[in-house]
């Protein structure tokens, strides 16, 4: 529910491929390798770099999201319900 309501306001980038129901790392795969092949054919440079954000959902502060979607006009009932699912909450690993 809350994924609908805010591709609305928040649109998703065509390549991404986490946290959304697509087809992944295949589509990209198939991308690249025509990108490869098609350098070959034309001889031509290709210059490829790849890019890991490492944990960058648990490193970016919640504030920081909070204002993003301020900024993106985010209406308040929905950013309030994102905020008070970040706060006082717990992990408990058994």
């Amino acid at each position: 529910i809350m994924t609908a309501r805010l591709t609305k306001t928040c649109p998703i980038n065509c390549r991404q491929r986490g946290f959304i129901t697509a087809a992944g790392c295949s589509k990209n795969q198939k991308l690249l390798q025509l990108l490869i092949r098609n350098a070959k054919k034309e001889h031509r440079e290709l210059g490829v770099v790849f890019v890991g954000i490492t944990k960058g959902f648990d490193t970016v502060s919640h504030q920081h999201i909070l204002m993003g979607l301020k900024q993106k006009r985010v209406d308040s009932p929905n950013i309030n319900q994102i905020k008070n699912m970040y706060e006082n909450i717990y992990t408990y690993i058994n």
